[in-house]
């Protein structure tokens, strides 16, 4: 198998009956494709070599939950995120309609927080489920600006992110088969946006046949 340049944990096998992935996460392995004797094949290899225990269809890797029917494939972080409201303290809170008010610009003004490790580990936390939330990627992006010196105001956009979340806890990203393999990508910025160095907070997504495949909210490098 030949490894992806770009993702050295991910390898694949081109054959004339289709492709192999190899997807390896420490001691975590998916295997998938259309080639199904070659799956077979290369399951029983990595049998001959190692100590490995058949799953079955995948249902769970990484925090992440997958769900497939006829309509497509579901990737969802719900006990995740029931587990990090539960953790919080948030999990009663009444739900909100977004994850960030629209007229709120955070600065580094203001008091500090009594506990910035815990804002640390949260926003840490808010990173990794953007994995399947691509509707919490500005509002993440914003916060994750403050990690050095979180004040009183920075807690309160979190705790705004994890309300929204309450109300959310089981969207999910769909995968399926649209009939077609167009690309299309979309961009926005907010145009000098931050109050604190006047620079521009760029979001982009991008769609293989119908279906999200990258995304991403990051502020630019330089002010232009």
């Amino acid at each position: 198998m030949l490894k992806i340049k770009s993702n050295h944990s991910v390898f694949y096998k081109r054959s004339t009956a289709g492709i192999i992935l190899l997807v390896v996460y420490v001691d975590d392995i998916v295997i998938t494709g259309n080639d199904t004797r070659g799956i077979s094949s290369l399951k029983s290899f990595i049998h001959t070599q190692f100590h490995t225990k058949d799953l079955g269809v995948l249902k769970y890797f990484m925090g992440v939950e997958v769900t497939q029917s006829k309509q497509g494939i579901f990737l969802s972080q719900r006990k995740y995120v029931i587990d990090m409201l539960t953790e919080t303290g948030k999990l009663g809170e009444k739900p909100c309609s977004t994850p960030m008010s629209p007229n709120v610009h955070l600065t580094k003004d203001g008091e500090p927080f009594e506990d910035p490790e815990r804002y640390c580990r949260l926003v840490g936390k808010l990173n990794y489920l953007t994995v399947t939330r691509p509707d919490i990627a500005f509002s993440v992006s914003v916060v994750s600006q403050f990690m050095s010196s979180p004040t009183i105001h920075h807690w309160a956009a979190l705790e705004k992110i994890l309300c929204y979340l309450k109300g959310a806890t089981g969207r999910c990203i769909v995968y399926a088969d649209h009939g077609h393999t167009h690309i299309e990508c979309f961009s926005d910025a907010d145009w000098a946006g931050s109050k604190v160095d006047r620079r521009s907070t760029l979001g982009y997504c991008i769609f293989v046949g119908g279906n999200l495949v990258s995304w991403k909210s990051k502020k630019q490098n330089v002010v232009s």
